[in-house]
Formats: structure tokens, C-alpha cells, sequence
């Protein structure tokens, strides 16, 4: 029988070697928990058959007890399962290292969508003139934000890169003393974490990832595509968003905003600094030593100085490094050349930024501040005045373009006025240390208006900005807001003011689109074919107006929201939707598990690239839907529209998220900075509820709702129409859609609804339950039928066996959680009395959550 190599190569190199390190990992003689690591084992296989008997989740816990404890009291009941907790989380730990460790071996780090074998299908197909005009202008930006999907300290991260890099050396001594270490490390934090400690972390990322992995795709194209002459565009360039996402977060400065941006600066300069003094070791040749002394010295005056003030300027460091290659060339024999273009890639690529540093508000707030800017500076001249409010729509947009005082904030009470003029400030003070890439891009969450756009570019105005080197972004969300973004967008082209502000930008527009609030608002279904819609038509209205649009893709983690194999989206968009810049949102988990080492960072890197690539010139037209396949794709996501819509209003829904999965224990897990829902009432209602934590409840329960909920229904109800030769004919034509499908199946692949089956017997709950799972049934079957496949994922062998293993290892930590949910909602029917008893229950509730989130690799 033929075997998949991946999956062979993934049984050989993370399942085996899993099963001995963590075998060593369970014998670990720690006094505290020396019964633990053999006793969670049988606690595994209790669950696995428990859940096979229709056991509850508490049936199950005090069934081990029963049978492996010497009569336990409770509370040596609660001190195990608190152990189990985390050795658990200790177990998820090895099992990434191993997985990253083992990157190069099961993925072909020469094979399908990466730049090797871009380059041998250009020659294979005589394109290689097309593909190099198209990377002299196609860019990938990742941009990594700190939403709060991943809670490693960094101490635990550190742990992870030597236990990755002793994993590959067989070192088995190394990975015990490791595997020690990890035992007694703490895993969470006693205190929230703030939005610079956030930044800190996620710049280790680019320091230590992308630097290396960036220049060494960018070396390659030129080496290997360019044949070594000079490729201007920066191919690859990096987004950052803590310290300048003030959208919902109150912990966001303009202090922040400025020392993020200072810590960026120095840290690229100390970077180049390592470079340069490597380098100085080998260039020792006279008129050239000197030269790489100058760089040295002003690079470490520039790194090190506490004044953060810039001691070698860009141009300079340029142009002396242009100067060594010049003597290299005409008296060394070109000696160590390759070094200086590898450095003179890397200042076009970082610069002295090494991010840009992206502004983030939401457009309800830009309101409120316009309010204030009227109240307080309504009689200053060329400020907005006191009676805009009463201005028809056409004379509001007038204002808002001609403004052109210049703003005091200090005039300002503290709030909100206050501070986001500031930022603005902040932008421009950015700008003059960093370079106008530092901070050049202000973003307008759920923006769904013309004057959402025009309050920041006027904000800019007013603080003495005339002309702005700054784009305004309008993140569109909800379905509406996404069907109606292409006429807002052609008003404000049409505006000779914001014309004249375009051209000076370049003639590009970008804006962003939101995969994450999509789907909460419209369901899976909708919000993509909602998003691809939007691009149509906002390409073609660019288009007219001699506009080049770029789309900015907010993208979680999970296919609910927006990720999944996501380079697969981007080959499969076709010409009818602009695509010569891929930029999207890049958080969590998704960092560490898709950019966290140099493999994994380089392959993911060019398999974006290749996706730009492929989907522009080896298509052949094989991306375009045809008329009949649009009218299914809308058919299918109008029904799962109405489908989600109805499940939405079901008076259940909102008790049941309270009361039945995690969500109101995210706020408690000091992950992230940022609160989890957008205003501070008590009462819950969805629109103010934040993605992450929505879609990270339903991947606690292992329901996985927002990735699947309506696709069942949609493609049953044609099949009952007797058309799902329709649904097929669309799956075999659209990649897209494809590519929609093998995303839900993931969703469905990471669900488990043996683990919360006793809620079907739950007075409150249990209609509500059974609704949820027999769409997760349909969908099962609706999808196995239109693929063929006999089982989920079956096209990706290795990644459902990696999932697989994840959700073995997180079997017993979910048992725990259900169980002291179980626990929570017996012991508050009588709170005063149980005050104590409670209190452990919900810290265990919480504890459990941070295993699962980061053995999901994708929860949020």
C-alpha cells in the first residue's frame, strides 16, 4: 500500500521521538509531583474509554480517583488535577519543539510553493522575464500583532529554541537537564502583561526570525533570479502592531507608542552592529578596515547611547558600505562582496525602522473626538467648527478635507481627544528619527463611511500636518459595511482634496478588510465570499480612477477567522482582484507555530511569495469563477448567512457562552493587554465582544461553531434541490472555494462533542447543544461527500496527525476543565456558602485554558 512521505516523515520524526522524550519527561524525579508523570497516563486512557461509554466529563475524573487513588480526599483530588494541568502544558511545550525541531525534515524545504520551485517553473514554462517584473514590484508584509492568543513567557520561549535546537543534535543529556528546567519553570503571569512588555516579546520574533529569514529570500532572488544585479524592491517588509493598536486597548499610550518605536530602532541598529563587528573580522584589507571602524563605531554609539539619538545616518551607512564594495571590486578580487550586498539588502529592507509601527483606533472613538476637537477649538480658525453638526453630508466632507490650523493637545482635558491627536504627533516624531516607514499608516477599525476615513486625515491636519506622508486605512468588517466599501471609496476618489493627497502618496490606496469581526457578524461562508466580493469590486473601482489598491487582511489564527492555510487563499484570488502586495495580520500562536524558527519563518515566507506568484503567472486562467459557479457561491452563502443569523438570535446563544464554555475566564489569564470586550458594561452583548475571545470560548468546548456553523445546511438544502452537482462543479473549478472547504474541515477536525455530550441532557441548554452538533454532523458529511474523501483532512495526512497527537495530549486537561466547570455551575447555586470551594474550581477553569490555546496553534 502506498504511504504519504510527509506523514511517514512525521511519524518517524516528531510522533516517535514525542513518545521517548515525553517518556523520559514522565519519570523526572521532582519530589513535588513524583506520582504525577505516572499517574496521567492512566488518567489518558480512563478518558479515551470514559468518553466512548458516553461518560461525563466528572463521571470520568472521579472514576480514575475511584480506581487509582487511595481513597483521596478532596482536596488532594483538586492538588493532582492541578499537577496534571501542568505537566500538560509542559508536554504541549515538547511537543512544539519537537514539531519545530523536525520542520525541515517533513516539510520540503525545496519542494511545492517555495522559491526554488517558483524559479524552475518559470524556466519550465519560459517565464521567467514575466516573473521577474512582477517581484520588482510585488511585496509580502507580515504584521505581527500581540492579540492575546499565545501567553509563553519569554523564559519559556527560550526554553523552546534550546530544546529545538538539542532535539536536532539527538542531545539526549541537553534535553533532559531542558525537560528539568521546563518542570520547575512558571508558565503564567501573576500580572497582565502591558502593551510595551507585549512589543518586547514579539520584537524578539523579528530580531531572531525574520532578520535572517527575510535577507536570505531576498539574497536568493537577487543571486538567483537577477543573476546578482540589484533588486530595488523591498520583496519582503514588516508590519508591528503593539504599542500603536490603541483599538480597544486603554493601556496604549503616546509614551508607549514612541518607546516601541525607539525600541525598534535600536534594535535593528544593535543587530547591524553584530553584522558589522563579524564582518570588521574579515574585511582587514587597508582602505576598507578603516572604513568598517567608522560604521562600527557610529553604530555602536547609536545602539548603546541611552539617548536613543542617531549617530551614523542612513545615507551615510549607505554609502560607505558602497564605497567598501567599490575597493572590494577594483583592488581584492570582489573578495567577501556577497557580505556587503547581504548588508546592503538588509538597510533596504529594515532601514533604521525595522517595522512600521501602525496606528489603530476605532471609528466610534474618532467620533468622540471630533465632538471635542468642536467643543474646544470650534472658534480657532480653520479648526472644525461649532456648527458642523448641522452641515448637510456634502459640506461635512468639504470641512473635513480644508481644514488647516494646527492643535494644542496639551489644551485638551486627559481623554480621548487628547490622546489621539498626540499619537498623530507621535507619528511624525516617528518619522524624523526612524524614517518615514517607522510609522506611516493610521488604521480605522469597523469603519463603514466616507467621513470614518476623512475624521483621521483631518485629525492629521490639524496638527500641523499640511501634507501628510501618512496613508488613511479603512478596516471594513461587517457584511454590510464590506458590500457597501466600494462606494465610500469611490466618493473619496472623486475628492479633489483626498486626490491630491493620494497622488502624493503614489496613487496606492490600502485598505483593510476583517476576516475575525466578519465571521462573528456574517458567519464562515458569508464573510469570506463577502471579502472576496469586496475586492472585486474596490479592485475595479481602483481601477477606474487610476488607483493601485492593496488589500491589508486581518487574519486570526483559526480558518474562523480568516487563517487556515491561508498562502492557499492568496494563489486561488484570479485577475479580478488586485494582488501586488500581500499584507496581513499575523498573531498569537500563529507566529510561533508559522514564523517561530528560521525553517519554518523562511518556508512560510515564500510560500506567501509563490502564492502572489502563481496566482498572477502560472494561473492560466484557472482561478476565474465562471457566472454559473458565482451564482452557487452566493446560493450557498446567502443560506449559511441565514443559517448563522438564526443560531445567532437563538435566545440560548449569549446565556449559553456565559454560562456553559470559558469565555469570562479569558480576562482572567493575564495573556494579553487588551481587555476582551470593547465597553464596560456588565451586560454581554455580541457586537461588543471581542473576536478572540468568541472564537477561542468555542475552541474550548472543541465545538469550533464560527468555522463551520451554516456550511452543512447551505449544501443540503441544493442537495435536496437535486442541484449538488452545482456544489461539486464549484469544487472543482474554484481553488477558492477549495480552499474554504479545507479550512472547515480543519474546524471540524480540532472538534470533540463527546466532551461536552451530557449538556444534550441539560434542561437549560439541551436543545441548544443538539442544534450544534447535528450542523456539525451535516457539515461532516456534506463535506466528506462533495471531496469524496472517507475521512476529514485526508488530503494532509501529516497535518491531521498532528492535530491528532495535540488533541490526545489535551484530552485530560479538557476532561479537567469540563469537569470543574461542571463544579462551578453545582457549587453557585449556593454561593455565600461555597465561596472557597469555588474560587478553586474557577482557577482551575482558568489555568486549564492555557494548554489548550497554545496546543491548538491556531485557537484564536
Amino acid at each position: 500500500m502506498h504511504r504519504e512521505p510527509r506523514l511517514e516523515r512525521f511519524n518517524d520524526n516528531v510522533l516517535a521521538k514525542y513518545q521517548v522524550y515525553n517518556s523520559i519527561f514522565l519519570t523526572l524525579p521532582y519530589d513535588d509531583i513524583r506520582k504525577t508523570g505516572a499517574l496521567l497516563p492512566l488518567f489518558l486512557e480512563i478518558c479515551e474509554t470514559g468518553f466512548s461509554e458516553n461518560k461525563n466529563p466528572s463521571e470520568i475524573v472521579e472514576r480514575f480517583f475511584d480506581k487509582y487513588g487511595e481513597n483521596p480526599s478532596e482536596k488532594e483530588k483538586i492538588d493532582l488535577l492541578f499537577r496534571f494541568i501542568q505537566y500538560i502544558e509542559r508536554q504541549v511545550v515538547l511537543f512544539d519543539a519537537i514539531e519545530d525541531a523536525s520542520f525541515p525534515i517533513v516539510n520540503n524545504m525545496d519542494g511545492r510553493g517555495t522559491l526554488r520551485s517558483v524559479k524552475e517553473e518559470a524556466e519550465a514554462k519560459q517565464k521567467v522575464g514575466e516573473l521577474k517584473e512582477y517581484l520588482k514590484r510585488f511585496k509580502v508584509r507580515p504584521t505581527l500583532t500581540a492579540h492575546p492568543t499565545q501567553f509563553y513567557p519569554g523564559t519559556v520561549l527560550g526554553i523552546i529554541t534550546d530544546l529545538d535546537k538539542a532535539i536536532q543534535k539527538n542531545d539526549l543529556i541537553k534535553i533532559k537537564s531542558l525537560l528539568a528546567q521546563l518542570g520547575k519553570t512558571p508558565f503564567f503571569k501573576k500580572e497582565k502583561p502591558t502593551p510595551y512588555d507585549e512589543a518586547v516579546n514579539l520584537i524578539w520574533y523579528f530580531e531572531n526570525v525574520f532578520y535572517p529569514s527575510a535577507s536570505k529570500i531576498h539574497n536568493y532572488l537577487q543571486h538567483n533570479i537577477f543573476d546578482g544585479e540589484n533588486l530595488d524592491n523591498q520583496v519582503i517588509n514588516l508590519g508591528f502592531w503593539p504599542g500603536g493598536d490603541r483599538d480597544g486597548n486603554p493601556f496604549v499610550t503616546t509614551d508607549i507608542t514612541l518607546r516601541v518605536a525607539k525600541r525598534l530602532r535600536r534594535t535593528i541598529l544593535l543587530n547591524y552592529y553584530r553584522d558589522i563587528r563579524k564582518l570588521k573580522r574579515r574585511l582587514t584589507f587597508r582602505g576598507v578596515h578603516e572604513l568598517m571602524g567608522e560604521i562600527e563605531k557610529g553604530l555602536y554609539d547609536s545602539a548603546v547611547s541611552n539617548a536613543g539619538d542617531v549617530k551614523i545616518e542612513l545615507d551615510d551607512f549607505k554609502s560607505k558600505l558602497q564605497d567598501i564594495k567599490n575597493i572590494l571590486v577594483e583592488q581584492h578580487r570582489s573578495l567577501f562582496v556577497d557580505e556587503i550586498d547581504d548588508m546592503l539588502n538588509k538597510l533596504n529592507l529594515f532601514g533604521y525602522h525595522f517595522a512600521t509601527l501602525d496606528i489603530r483606533q476605532d471609528s466610534s472613538i474618532h467620533q468622540e473626538v471630533l465632538e471635542e476637537v468642536i467643543k474646544v477649538f470650534g472658534d480657532v480658525e480653520g479648526s472644525i467648527p461649532s456648527n458642523f453638526n448641522e452641515l448637510s453630508n456634502d459640506e461635512q466632507i468639504d470641512v473635513l478635507t480644508k481644514v488647516n490650523a494646527k492643535l494644542d493637545p496639551e489644551k485638551m482635558e486627559e481623554g480621548m481627544g487628547k490622546a489621539t491627536l498626540s499619537s498623530i504627533y507621535a507619528m511624525q516624531e516617528i518619522q524624523e528619527k526612524s524614517g518615514e516607514e517607522g510609522a506611516n499608516r493610521y488604521i480605522i477599525s469597523n469603519c463603514g463611511s466616507v467621513q470614518g476615513v476623512l475624521q483621521p486625515f483631518a485629525f492629521m491636519k490639524l496638527c500641523g500636518w499640511e501634507k501628510p506622508t501618512a496613508d488613511v486605512i479603512p478596516l471594513f468588517e461587517t457584511v454590510p459595511d464590506l458590500q457597501n466599501a466600494h462606494n465610500v471609496m469611490e466618493v473619496l476618489y472623486k475628492n479633489p482634496v483626498y486626490k491630491e493627497h493620494l497622488e502624493r502618496r503614489g496613487n496606492k490606496q490600502t485598505i483593510m478588510l476583517g476576516f475575525s469581526d466578519g465571521t462573528k457578524d456574517g458567519g464562515y461562508l458569508m464573510a469570506n465570499w463577502s471579502i472576496y466580493k469586496a475586492k472585486e469590486t474596490l479592485t475595479k473601482v481602483s481601477r477606474e480612477y487610476g488607483i493601485k489598491v492593496v488589500f491589508f487582511d486581518g487574519r486570526g489564527g483559526p480558518p474562523a477567522r480568516g487563517g487556515g492555510k491561508t498562502h492557499q487563499f492568496y494563489a486561488s484570488l484570479g485577475p479580478t482582484i488586485e494582488n501586488e502586495e500581500i499584507q496581513l495580520t499575523v498573531q498569537g500562536q500563529t507566529i510561533s507555530s508559522n514564523f517561530g524558527t528560521k525553517d519554518s519563518c523562511t518556508y512560510n515566507l515564500e510560500q506567501l511569495l509563490s502564492s502572489g506568484v502563481s496566482n498572477e503567472i502560472f494561473s492560466d486562467g484557472k482561478n476565474v469563477l465562471t457566472d454559473e459557479d458565482r451564482k452557487t457561491m452566493t446560493e450557498l452563502a446567502e443560506i449559511s448567512y441565514e443559517t448563522y443569523t438564526n443560531f445567532k438570535k437563538h435566545p440560548r446563544f449569549i446565556p449559553y457562552l456565559e454560562k456553559m464554555s470559558t469565555l469570562k475566564y479569558y480576562a482572567k489569564t493575564n495573556i494579553g493587554s487588551r481587555p476582551s470586550k470593547r465597553n464596560k458594561s456588565a451586560e454581554l452583548n455580541l457586537s461588543d465582544l471581542r473576536a478572540i475571545p468568541f472564537v477561542g470560548s468555542w475552541s474550548q468546548l472543541k465545538q469550533n461553531v464560527p468555522g463551520f456553523f451554516g456550511v452543512g445546511t447551505a449544501m443540503e438544502k441544493l442537495e435536496k434541490a437535486g442541484e449538488f452537482d452545482r456544489v461539486k462543479s464549484l469544487y472543482q473549478n474554484s481553488e477558492f472555494f477549495k480552499t474554504l472547504l479545507e479550512n472547515s474541515m480543519m474546524s471540524l477536525t480540532k472538534s470533540f462533542f463527546p466532551l461536552t455530550a451530557y449538556m444534550k441532557d441539560d434542561e437549560e441548554f439541551g436543545e441548544f447543544w443538539q442544534l450544534i452538533y447535528e450542523e456539525f454532523e451535516r457539515t461532516k458529511s456534506m463535506l466528506l461527500k462533495v471531496t469524496g474523501y472517507d475521512h476529514l483532512m485526508q488530503n494532509q495526512p501529516a497535518g491531521r496527525a498532528s492535530i491528532q497527537t495535540r488533541e490526545r495530549i489535551v484530552l485530560p486537561l479538557l476532561t479537567i476543565q469540563q469537569h470543574a466547570l461542571k463544579m462551578v455551575q453545582e457549587l453557585s447555586k449556593n454561593p455565600e456558602k461555597e465561596a472557597e470551594r469555588l474560587e478553586i474550581y474557577e482557577k482551575m477553569v482558568t489555568r486549564s485554558l492555557y494548554g489548550n490555546i497554545n496546543a491548538s496553534r491556531n485557537s484564536a
